[in-house]
C-alpha cells in the first residue's frame, strides 16, 4: 500500500475529492441551466483556480486550528490541497474540449465516479474496511449531487428572462 506523510495525505484526499465533487457538481448544473460548452468550460476553470485556492486554505486554517502540526506539515497539507484540487479540477476540462457537450457530461461523469471508486478502495484497504461498503457510500454520495445540481440547473433555467 502506498505511504504518504500525513499532511500529503490530508492534503491529496480532501483535493482530489473535494476536486471531483465540485467540479461535476458545478458541470452538471451549468450544463442543466445553459447547456454551453464555453459557461461549462469558464466554470471548471474557475473552480480549479478560485476553489481549489478556498480549499487550500480552508485545510490550511483547519491544520493550523488543531494545534498539532509544525509549521512544515501545515503547509505541506495546504499546496498538496491546492494541487490536487487544481489538478483533478483540470482533468474535466479533457472531455469538454474534446467531444460533443451531452457526451462530455457523461464522460466526465463516468470519470468522477472512477477516480472515486479507486480512491474508495485504495481508503478501505488502507483502514482494513469493507471495499463494497466504502465504495457504495462514497458513490452514492457522488450521484446524490449529481442529480441535486442537475435539477437545480433547470430550475435555474426557467428563471431566464429575456
Amino acid at each position: 500500500m502506498l505511504r504518504m506523510r500525513h499532511s500529503y495525505k490530508v492534503g491529496f484526499s480532501f483535493g482530489l475529492i473535494s476536486g471531483i465533487v465540485t467540479t461535476l457538481g458545478m458541470i452538471v448544473g451549468l450544463h442543466s441551466s445553459t447547456h454551453s460548452k464555453i459557461f461549462v468550460l469558464g466554470g471548471i476553470l474557475v473552480i480549479a483556480i478560485a476553489d481549489a485556492l478556498s480549499d487550500a486554505m480552508g485545510i490550511h486554517f483547519s491544520e493550523e486550528s488543531e494545534n498539532k502540526h509544525s509549521f512544515k506539515e501545515i503547509w505541506e497539507s495546504t499546496v498538496a490541497t491546492f494541487l490536487s484540487k487544481f489538478i483533478f479540477a483540470l482533468t474535466f476540462v479533457i472531455p469538454i474540449l474534446l467531444f460533443e457537450l451531452s457526451t462530455a457530461i457523461i464522460l466526465c461523469i463516468t470519470w468522477g465516479v472512477t477516480l472515486t471508486m479507486i480512491f474508495s478502495i485504495y481508503l478501505a484497504k488502507s483502514q482494513n474496511k469493507k471495499i463494497i461498503q466504502t465504495v457504495v457510500e462514497h458513490l452514492v454520495l457522488i450521484i446524490v449531487v449529481v442529480i441535486i445540481t442537475h435539477f437545480v440547473g433547470d430550475w435555474v433555467a426557467t428563471l431566464r428572462t429575456y
